[in-house]
């Protein structure tokens, strides 16, 4: 079943690959997830809704091995201060669950800041808009597709 990510890439003349996985309702971690389809963590992103005091929404993408800062997010989005939604509004300002979050064909355009360690790779893994698929596609090919701007927002997970 193709979902409405994967229409807007073949819109757009987009090659893409399908990773599909086994989920896990109890782990939905994005580590988790580049270990069922067989990528390194750092090449599969994950897609956090945020909401600024200037600027209201934006999307943030990040390897699923870091953390958003939320500083530096801040700072790129014309923010003073910034925090990600409630997972409560995810899904009506998205339209997508948790674990199916991507910028590719949200319920609205809203700006994607997408961390500079993307640049390390000619592919990227990405929700598919769904549990259970995610979409690899050119690195370069999903920046266009989202209108993303690249910048320093991801910092190394901290010891919990």
């Amino acid at each position: 079943m193709k979902t409405n990510a994967v229409r807007v890439l073949d819109r757009l003349k987009i090659s893409y690959q399908l990773l599909d996985y086994e989920v896990d309702p109890n782990n939905l971690e994005a580590e988790n997830v580049a270990a069922k389809v067989g990528l390194p963590a750092a090449q599969v992103f994950k897609t956090l809704v945020a909401q600024g005091d200037r600027a209201g929404i934006c999307l943030a993408v990040i390897p699923s091995n870091t953390q958003l800062n939320l500083k530096a997010l801040a700072r790129v989005s014309g923010d003073r201060k910034i925090d990600t939604v409630p997972l409560k509004q995810v899904q009506p300002l998205t339209g997508y669950v948790r674990g199916g979050v991507t910028a590719l064909a949200c319920k609205k355009e809203y700006p994607v800041f997408v961390d500079q360690r993307v640049c390390q790779f000619e592919q990227i893994a990405v929700s598919a808009g769904k549990r259970g698929t995610m979409i690899q596609l050119a690195a370069a090919a999903y920046l266009e597709a989202v209108k993303a701007q690249v910048a320093a927002i991801a910092c190394d997970k901290t010891a919990s």
